[in-house]
């Protein structure tokens, strides 16, 4: 039997590419109100930084950080060569991370002003293909079905329950697609539920149920409420999970992703939930110090010991 530390955890979710851009003026001095209907600008945007994202990628690399197992389930496009290879560098196993001929992986192209607004671009490229990248067969305790195509959630949802395995449902940014019908279907394969707290109110104006009823038929349901901390809703119990005071608040790009990974890291090595949840918030506050998804850079030791100053708990040893 594996290590509890080492468990492995199948993480279905996007990989992605996010390229941003930085135009040192704003959009509103060269937008005109009456010439939107022909609309041609250009911005010169001397700052772009490329970042490695996506929801699995993200969860991933958090878990390695813990000392987990992920094993990402993604699809990706013919451009993911330095991605794949870091990931390998980092000890996560890519067995199932497929690649799709003659595409590109999902990528997202943003261009932000000097008033920190955005023009955004989305190109889902591989991810598109994520129902037939079969999970069959991979090693994992825990999975979670993060955001990527709608028809890849459900393919991986199936097969995870198909197969036994428990799986958190991580409606994200996802959450455009899916009808109150297409929640309760999915609701009825997981086991966990995670969501904002934006997200808690779409999900119950869909569904017409509350929180606490959808709590009643899963082990868990989380809501995060940013630096306000979070609700775990278990066992009829509604427990309030302090937040981690961030050392400095830089970008919140890919802190519910960070949190997820947390959660799942406790699951792995038999926490109660209670201690999952602080454990995901201290990751959220870690990521949330760093510019990009997956620049945090922090040993296994640090990360315990900032656990033991804010919650009295300590990362396994082995």
């Amino acid at each position: 039997m594996a290590h509890p530390e080492t468990a492995p955890v199948i993480i279905c979710g996007s990989v992605a590419f996010d390229t941003i851009m930085v135009f040192e003026g704003k959009f509103q001095e060269h937008i005109l109100p009456e010439q939107v209907h022909a609309l041609s600008v250009s911005f010169l945007v001397p700052s772009m930084r490329k970042e490695y994202g996506g929801c699995a990628g993200n969860i991933a690399y958090n878990m390695r950080l813990l000392g987990g197992t992920p094993v990402p389930v993604a699809t990706v496009g013919e451009d993911a060569g330095d991605y794949l290879r870091r990931m390998r560098e980092q000890g996560t196993n890519v067995d199932w991370v497929k690649v799709v001929p003659d595409t590109f992986t999902a990528q997202c192209f943003i261009t932000t002003d000097l008033a920190d607004n955005q023009i955004t671009a989305f190109h889902p490229g591989a991810m598109s293909a994520a129902a037939t990248n079969d999970l069959t067969g991979a090693p994992g305790v825990w999975g979670i079905v993060a955001p990527d195509a709608k028809d890849g959630m459900f393919a991986h949802a199936r097969r995870l329950h198909a197969q036994g395995i428990p799986f958190i449902f991580d409606l994200g940014q996802a959450m455009p697609l899916f009808s109150g019908e297409d929640l309760e279907e999915m609701l009825a394969l997981a086991q966990v539920l995670t969501v904002n707290d934006y997200e808690a109110h779409v999900v119950e104006q869909r569904t017409g149920r509350s929180m606490a009823d959808i709590a009643a038929g899963l082990q868990a349901a989380i809501v995060t409420r940013g630096e306000k901390g979070s609700t775990l809703l278990t066992g009829g119990h509604e427990i309030q999970i302090d937040p981690v005071k961030a050392e400095a608040v830089v970008d919140p790009t890919g802190c519910g992703d960070a949190y997820r990974a947390g959660l799942l890291y406790g699951l792995t090595v038999g926490w109660r939930w209670e201690d999952c949840c602080k454990l995901a918030s201290l990751m959220g506050a870690i990521k949330i110090a760093c510019r990009g998804p997956q620049n945090h850079q922090i040993s296994r030791e640090e990360i315990s010991s900032r656990l033991e100053r804010s919650y009295g708990l300590s990362l396994p040893q082995g």
